[in-house]
């Protein structure tokens, strides 16, 4: 019986390939603790070091790698939920709340839902702001308010504004998200959630 083994790869080369990753999580972490402060200049004790040095290998400045955890975090998983989408066939509201569970698992309770936090100050710099706008407002808009529509043209959901729909869909997990990330502790444990239902 011949069989086919697979190739080993050196270690050093694996440690190589992941170091991207590795350096989008460190940066989350450090996004969502400290701001938009400079990454290799403010380091969490919690998140591995980095050499200022080695992050600009891969990333040649602290704007393009916001952009980079912002695009491996929110902006592939928007694209994912509008593929499942576009080929969806079963009830529109099956569809919504697979794609709010989705982002709730993968971004409201992980570090990702702190990158909001940390976009609101940051939207005085034009560049960041309107990337923020182009690469995770206009698509995810685009993605509920085509699942909306299709809800609506289907007759499953009565007619109703897509745009304030989509808000009104929104601002829950996303305040709470919010929450989760904020800077102070709060007394108050009315909103421990640690899932949608």
């Amino acid at each position: 019986m011949n069989t086919l083994a697979a190739p080993v790869i050196p270690t050093r080369q694996r440690r190589k390939e992941a170091r991207p990753q590795e350096l989008l999580d460190a940066a989350l972490a450090l996004f969502v603790e400290k701001g938009f402060a400079p990454p290799a200049a403010r380091r969490s004790p919690r998140a591995p070091a980095c050499p200022r040095g080695t992050l600009y290998l891969y990333f040649p400045s602290k704007e393009e790698l916001f952009k980079a955890v912002v695009r491996s975090n929110l902006g592939a998983l928007i694209a994912e939920g509008q593929e499942i989408a576009d080929g969806y066939e079963g009830r529109t509201s099956d569809l919504l709340r697979f794609l709010m569970r989705t982002w709730w698992g993968r971004i409201g309770l992980t570090p990702a839902g702190g990158i909001t936090k940390v976009i609101m100050p940051s939207a005085q710099l034009p560049d960041i702001a309107q990337f923020w706008v182009d690469e995770v407002i206009l698509p995810a808009h685009r993605l509920l308010a085509g699942a909306i529509q299709r809800g609506i043209d289907r007759g499953e959901f009565r007619p109703v504004p897509v745009h304030e729909a989509v808000h009104a869909l929104v601002a829950p997990p996303l305040f709470l998200a919010m929450y989760k990330h904020r800077s102070a502790p709060a007394r108050c444990e009315a909103f421990r959630c640690t899932r949608v239902t």
